[in-house]
């Protein structure tokens, strides 16, 4: 939270929406105006974690109501800019894990259709047919059947052509499938943080115009007023009285 405080986003918005440079009466065809600005912001604006570790803002200025309203306004501003900050990085985020996630889909899919493709060829069970086969072509060579020896073996040769394909797709369909909800889970948290709206800050006191001046403190200002005309006198009366002194030796 500080370190955002002290950002040149928060500087600059406020420094405009409140028209600082006119405000402290900075000469804008000066030597160095945003110097002096910049200066006279960190004069009068503070931010301090406190005992709590909560973080308090003050800020000074000849209009009270004026001070109030601009710590207000930097309060508010950290919640903004927090939340560009995080939206940006989760904007991020969430389009790397939607590539991933949509990029897997692709990959399943063409799985699929290969899986389809193997089923049109008449791959549908690779472990079952093989032993229903086997059961089949044994009694086939029994009865000298040759047509559905025939038949069998070429049933059989196709099996042996794609059914190391079928086997790996389908020992591979599982994974890919808890894969596949994994990555659906973690795609829509990205979402949820990428729209997030949730206020990053819990104001504890709001900023209120103070009945009293912090400085200049008036009974200050008299006694070093006093302090510097009684000082003042002194040393009049002591050169007054080196002078009387120095006439009076050559009289």
């Amino acid at each position: 939270m500080l370190q955002i405080l002290n950002s040149d986003e928060i500087r600059e918005r406020i420094i405009s929406k409140f028209n600082l440079m006119d405000h402290y009466r900075i000469d804008k065809d000066g030597r160095y105006p945003k110097t002096e600005l910049n200066r006279k912001f960190e004069e009068n604006i503070s931010f301090n974690r406190t005992e709590y570790l909560s973080v308090r803002i003050d800020v000074m200025d000849e209009d009270p109501n004026l001070a109030a309203d601009m710590a207000n306004e930097i309060a508010m501003l950290l919640d903004t800019v927090k939340t560009r900050m995080q939206h940006e990085r989760a904007q991020q985020a969430l389009a790397i894990v939607e590539k991933e996630y949509r990029d897997f889909l692709k990959y399943l899919n063409a799985r699929e259709d290969t899986l389809k493709m193997l089923r049109s060829k008449g791959v549908l069970d690779y472990d079952s047919q093989v032993e229903r086969l086997s059961e089949a072509y044994g009694k086939a060579l029994l009865a000298g059947n040759q047509s559905v020896i025939r038949a069998i073996e070429n049933n059989m040769d196709t099996l042996a052509e794609y059914g190391g394909i079928y086997t790996s797709i389908t020992q591979d369909m599982e994974h890919d499938r808890e894969a596949l909800s994994r990555l659906k889970t973690k795609y829509e948290e990205s979402k949820v943080d990428a729209n997030d709206k949730i206020p990053h800050k819990f104001v504890v006191n709001e900023a209120k115009a103070s009945e009293k001046k912090s400085y200049p403190v008036r009974w200050l200002i008299v006694l070093v007023s006093t302090l510097a005309t009684f000082l003042l006198s002194v040393v009049l009366v002591i050169i007054i009285e080196n002078i009387n002194r120095i006439r009076s030796r050559f009289e």
